[in-house]
């Protein structure tokens, strides 16, 4: 199960009831804050999920209103001591705004108190362990190696069909338990069975897909494809089509289309421009995609998959 914070929704320069982009994704004990706008560790502050077990953040890209959030945040990580380092994730031209922020704002102070690794990524795996694969995947914006990212819960762990198990005479104990681990075992007469062919069937666990700043493009179905929840900008409405297309982003129509597309349960739109208004820009999404959402500055989603 994933539970998602969103602590900021704005784009490019703040409303009075909307921060710089950033959103808290939790996954069991990791966490995980996507862009780290001005004002983030405010955000987190007032949304009361606290800076415990905050030690990954993953950057869409170097514009401004995604990092410049990094010097406060880090400073309060360290004085809070709630974590020894902090790992900030990007691609190279990223990686560089974020060290000359850091170098300008932070370092010249003397020990910050925490150790910030600075983790160079690119589109692929970035973070994986037994139960959670986060895959980076690019995007197309104005400036260099701007990526979205997609975290796939692996689904429970391998259960055993009682049925099959009887059906094919398995005793009870320990050869049970090696096939639930993954492990084939040989039936007194012989017989070799492998855990697929007495695995239950299941479901994949749930997938939420994060698109920040970008244009629209044909490969962007592919890795949105089947997402439970897609969280998707949506900076404009369609009568700033050419400004969107201009500054690289997203109309709240081509974001909806891109849910229809990607045949994704839900659509959580953000990265809101000051010009427009959240229910209008629902409005609009709705056209296209019944399911579409305007998130708001602290509101909160758990996503646990499919019933189906």
């Amino acid at each position: 199960m994933f539970e998602l914070t969103f602590l900021g929704t704005a784009a490019a320069v703040p409303a009075a009831d909307r921060g710089l982009p950033a959103l808290l994704v939790d996954h069991g004990p990791r966490r995980f804050l996507v862009d780290c706008g001005e004002g983030t560790q405010r955000q987190i502050l007032a949304s009361g999920v606290g800076f415990r077990r905050l030690d990954t953040i993953l950057l869409t890209h170097g514009h401004a209103d995604h990092v410049l959030g990094l010097p406060g945040l880090a400073a309060t990580l360290a004085q809070w001591e709630a974590t020894p380092h902090l790992t900030i994730c990007g691609g190279p031209a990223t990686l560089a705004v974020v060290r000359a922020l850091l170098d300008g704002a932070l370092h010249p102070y003397g020990d910050p108190g925490i150790e910030i690794r600075l983790q160079e990524i690119g589109p692929g795996v970035v973070w994986e362990d037994a139960e959670l694969r986060v895959v980076a995947f690019p995007l197309q914006h104005t400036v260099a190696d701007c990526l979205g990212f997609r975290f796939e819960d692996k689904g429970p762990k391998m259960r055993l069909d009682p049925a099959r198990l009887d059906a094919l005479r398995v005793p009870p104990g320990p050869m049970r338990a090696l096939l639930a681990g993954g492990v084939g075992v040989d039936l007194p007469g012989g017989r070799r069975v492998e855990p697929e062919e007495v695995a239950a069937p299941s479901k994949p666990g749930p997938r939420v897909c994060v698109v920040g700043d970008t244009g629209p493009f044909a490969e962007l179905v592919a890795e949105a494809a089947g997402a439970d929840l897609l969280v998707c900008e949506a900076t404009f409405l369609s009568g700033d089509a050419q400004r969107a297309a201009l500054s690289g982003h997203l109309t709240a129509a081509q974001a909806a289309q891109l849910a229809v597309e990607a045949r994704v349960e839900a659509l959580w739109l953000t990265h809101i421009s000051h010009r427009h208004r959240g229910p209008e820009v629902q409005a609009e999404a709705r056209m296209v995609f019944p399911a579409a959402r305007v998130a708001s500055d602290f509101e909160r989603v758990k996503v646990v998959g499919r019933k189906d």
